[in-house]
């Protein structure tokens, strides 16, 4: 470890433990609450540099109180100049490289393409800044990768945090509040979709491949992954997946090494429920990032891209009705849920109720980040959150190569959320 490393990471020492302590004593529910409590003024605020001039834009820096959007940066100069026009900030870099080396940041955003995300956090941890990256974690590197990362943020005592937005979709709070209430009973079974067809779109850009084109649909798993360890804090431990694939270049040909468009995967978690995944490029399916989560008492459905809204669903209490074939069976009841818009309460401060992309999620990502950095405090998807959404995706593609085969995934231990 070089000077400049040791003395940053003797600096940090001190709030690491402090947050390895916090963290050590808090519940998913004092975690999910902290967000939409910690609206009040800060001691300071949070100097960022954000880097990625094409998802990068699309959050609220800005708009946040206790926020400074420093410098920004991209390797294209029409980027650059859209990242300046979005955040109102006339301070530039050609790259992440030099933007990390500004004394004025706090904080950068790497909103750069999927398999650089573990080299540009790093390369921002090395010159003392904390951390938010688009997802995955980590892409391409294996576990090895995930190691690397998980290793850099606990080296250099800094924050990190994954930008998912399935976290903070309105659903998915509404289902963390449910399962905080007990309203679930035992969640025994859930089941989570992305499906985007067409996404080929992106796998070329004149005339050239993209960072993009062949990935694995399950090294992009956490659109999926966060539906449930996001609520329950429970941890993937085995998954056998499949995956389908057809004669199309893109097949057979990718830096990936990826014969496959769409891949299912059925994973244990460490509780000994069922929970199946499906990530889906190509095929006659709707487009959809949603949700189903099954209790004893009470189940809850996104809505589904066939039309049909939000939905509860609860156990029979004592209704009865027949089967097409005479048999009595139990008649749970079922309800339509009236998604409320978590986006217009004081889960947010004021500046940021308004809705944003990905179901209203990125002004949650973007409170989370600056509130958890201004108090001190753990972010809902610090590194071990990020890495249990990740890693699952990881393994599941090696099983899917490996036609199914049963695998074990690898933890990242962390007190658990809930």
């Amino acid at each position: 470890m070089g000077t400049t490393e040791s003395t940053q990471a003797t600096d940090h020492s001190s709030r690491r433990a402090f947050i390895k302590q916090a963290g050590a004593a808090v519940t998913g529910v004092t975690l999910a609450s902290q967000s939409a409590l910690a609206v009040e003024t800060a001691p300071k605020k949070i100097r960022i540099g954000v880097v990625g001039g094409r998802f990068g834009c699309s959050f609220q820096w800005h708009e946040h109180p206790d926020c400074v959007v420093e410098a920004v940066s991209d390797l294209r100069p029409e980027r650059r100049e859209r990242l300046m026009k979005t955040y109102r900030c006339n301070k530039s870099y050609e790259s992440l490289e030099e933007l990390v080396k500004d004394k004025k940041i706090d904080a950068v955003g790497v909103f750069t393409e999927g398999p650089n995300h573990v080299k540009h956090v790093i390369e921002a941890m090395k010159h003392g800044k904390h951390a938010i990256s688009a997802v995955p974690a980590c892409m391409g590197g294996g576990i090895e990768e995930a190691q690397r990362l998980f290793d850099a943020v606990k080296k250099y005592g800094l924050t990190y945090m994954m930008a998912e937005t399935s976290y903070y979709q309105q659903p998915t709070i509404s289902a963390r509040k449910f399962h905080q209430q007990g309203k679930f009973g035992d969640i025994y079974y859930c089941e989570a979709e992305y499906q985007h067809a067409g996404l080929e779109t992106l796998y070329f850009e004149n005339g050239r491949r993209t960072w993009r084109h062949g990935m694995a649909p399950m090294h992009y798993p956490t659109h999926c992954t966060a539906f449930l360890t996001g609520i329950t804090g429970e941890r993937l431990t085995e998954v056998t997946c499949l995956g389908w694939g057809d004669d199309d270049p893109i097949c057979k040909d990718n830096v990936y090494k990826n014969p496959f468009w769409n891949e299912s995967a059925m994973f244990k978690t460490d509780r000994g429920h069922a929970f199946r995944v499906n990530v889906w490029w190509k095929g006659a399916h709707r487009g959809c990032e949603r949700a189903q989560w099954i209790g004893d008492k009470m189940s809850f459905y996104c809505g589904d891209p066939r039309g049909v809204g939000p939905t509860i669903v609860r156990s029979a209490a004592g209704r009865k009705e027949k089967d097409d074939a005479g048999f009595v069976r139990d008649l749970p009841g079922m309800e339509r849920y009236e998604q409320p818009e978590w986006w217009k309460t004081d889960m947010l401060p004021e500046p940021l109720r308004h809705n944003s992309g990905h179901h209203g999620s990125h002004t949650f990502l973007t409170h989370e980040f600056v509130d958890a950095l201004t108090h001190d405090r753990r972010p809902t998807i610090d590194i071990h959150e990020a890495l249990a959404y990740t890693v699952p995706g990881v393994v599941a593609h090696e099983s899917a190569l490996r036609g199914g085969e049963s695998m074990k995934i690898p933890q990242f231990d962390s007190p658990r959320l809930g």
